[in-house]
């Protein structure tokens, strides 16, 4: 895969590492109050697992938006 403009190129990657940024920043806060959560609570495992796990859609959101900035789908 080529690509022609080397813009496309930066724009992908900047969609990806704002992707993963975002995550690390949304996973900090949740990962730091769901340890206290688990540590009072243990039934609340799963609870606290599924709302540290809904982040994870931002760098794949920000992957696929690369991907279409690269192909030029768009």
């Amino acid at each position: 895969m080529v690509v022609s403009d080397p813009m496309y190129a930066i724009a992908a990657s900047i969609a990806f590492l704002g992707g993963l940024i975002a995550t690390g920043i949304a996973q900090q806060g949740i990962g730091a109050v769901g340890m206290g959560v688990i540590a009072e609570k243990p039934e609340k495992f799963g609870q606290v697992l599924v709302f540290f796990v809904i982040p994870e859609t931002l760098w794949i959101i920000g992957f696929v938006l690369g991907i279409i900035l690269l192909l030029q789908i768009l």
